[in-house]
Formats: C-alpha cells, sequence, structure tokens
C-alpha cells in the first residue's frame, strides 16, 4: 500500500506543504530517502527504524522509498521524522490511512520514539490552514505556539507510541486549547541564525543597528 502523509518545510518565511509517500520497493531491507532531502533528513532513517522498534510496532524487513515532493524544493531538518514514521506505518497496514486525513504531520524522533521540538512550527501552522488541512500534529512542546493559529485542532504529541494509541482509539490525546495572542509572554529575538533566508532583511536591521537610524518595514 502508497502511504501519503502531509508535512511542512519553511522557505524564507511562509510555509511550503511536503507530500510524504512511502512505499515497498525491491532489493535488500533498507530505506531510501529522495526529494532533495539534506543531512539530517537522510538520518532519519536509523531514527524512524529505532523509534517504531522501541515502541513496540512492526518495522518491515523490505525495502522502503520515501519521496518528499516536490522534489524543488530543499528538505532541511528533523521535522520528516514523524511523518515518515507514519507512512511506514501505513504502508504496512499498522495503521488506517483515513485517519491521516486533511493531517499535517511535524516532529523529530528519539530512539526511543519521543516526539523532540521542530523549527518553524508557527509559519507551518498557518500554512496547515491555509492549504485547507483541519487538524495538526506536533512535538507536545511546541503546541501552544502552534495553537495561536486559529480554526486548527492541535494535537500535542509525546511520543510515537502515544500517537498511534491515539490513532488507533485505545487513548485519544484531547487537543490543545487554542491560545490568545494576549496570553503569549513576548520575547525579544536577537539571534538572526535562527531566521532562514532574508540577507537584505538582516542586513538593513544590521545596518540601522550599527549607526542608530530609523527602519521602515513593509
Amino acid at each position: 500500500m502508497l502511504a501519503r502523509v502531509y508535512s511542512c518545510a519553511v522557505v524564507g518565511l511562509e510555509g511550503v506543504i511536503v507530500e510524504v509517500e512511502v512505499d515497498f520497493g525491491q532489493g535488500i531491507p533498507k530505506i531510501t530517502v529522495v526529494g532533495l532531502p539534506d543531512a539530517a533528513v537522510q538520518e532519519s532513517k536509523e531514527r524512524v527504524y529505532s523509534a517504531i522498534k522501541n515502541a513496540g510496532l512492526m518495522y518491515p524487513r523490505r525495502a522502503l522509498t520515501v519521496n518528499l515532493a516536490p522534489a524543488s524544493v530543499r528538505k532541511e531538518g528533523p521535522a520528516y521524522d514523524l511523518p515518515i514514521a507514519l507512512g511506514v506505518l501505513v504502508t504496512t497496514e499498522q495503521l488506517a490511512p483515513e485517519k491521516l486525513d486533511k493531517t499535517l504531520v511535524l516532529g523529530e524522533l528519539s530512539l526511543d520514539g519521543t516526539v523532540r521540538h521542530v523549527r518553524g512550527v508557527l509559519p507551518m501552522a498557518a500554512t496547515a490552514r491555509r492549504e485547507g488541512f483541519t487538524r495538526l500534529f506536533c512535538p507536545e512542546v511546541d503546541a501552544a505556539e502552534a495553537a495561536l493559529i486559529p480554526g486548527l485542532e492541535v494535537i500535542p504529541v509525546r511520543s510515537l507510541t502515544d500517537l498511534t494509541a491515539h490513532l488507533s482509539g485505545y487513548a485519544p490525546i484531547p487537543p490543545h486549547p487554542p491560545v490568545e495572542v494576549d496570553d503569549v509572554e513576548i520575547a525579544v529575538q536577537t539571534d538572526f541564525r535562527d531566521i532562514k533566508g532574508q540577507e537584505h532583511v538582516k542586513r538593513a536591521l544590521e545596518v540601522a543597528a550599527a549607526g542608530g537610524h530609523n527602519l521602515i518595514m513593509l
């Protein structure tokens, strides 16, 4: 069974929907990731294998191919671990594909199946709502950030085990309550290394700060 799970990439400040396809291939047991992945995405193969095994689930002893579409967008970071793992579980019929309808999935996996923080959750959640998704699975630590986006059901995921139990109906995870902007404590961000791209904007801010100039941003 060909599995399709939806995730998201961030290009600059905008999110781009990524379709994670998982299917059986030919040859010795292994997992191959294609679709312009960086080194962190390539390393997801080992994290996904260990997380599925340590969650007490079956990892197939067959060759698997993972395609991250569109291939023209570079995939960076470990946020695709969780969608790839769910794709493996769907293609091996351990999860029903309809359980992931209109759902966006984000999360890095530890070897024991714990779901870790990922960057860029807010623009990804905004993209999910804009593209018609109604539900978001994300790391528990990032759920409050995603819940700033209205009209989107945010499910905080602590581990792969918890998520499979939720999708199987054994132990539903309550959604994170919506978060109002007025309830958020604003933190001053001073480090440009966390900003993807936007080189001209960062240069302008540096010049303005260095010279004590005024600045208008549109």
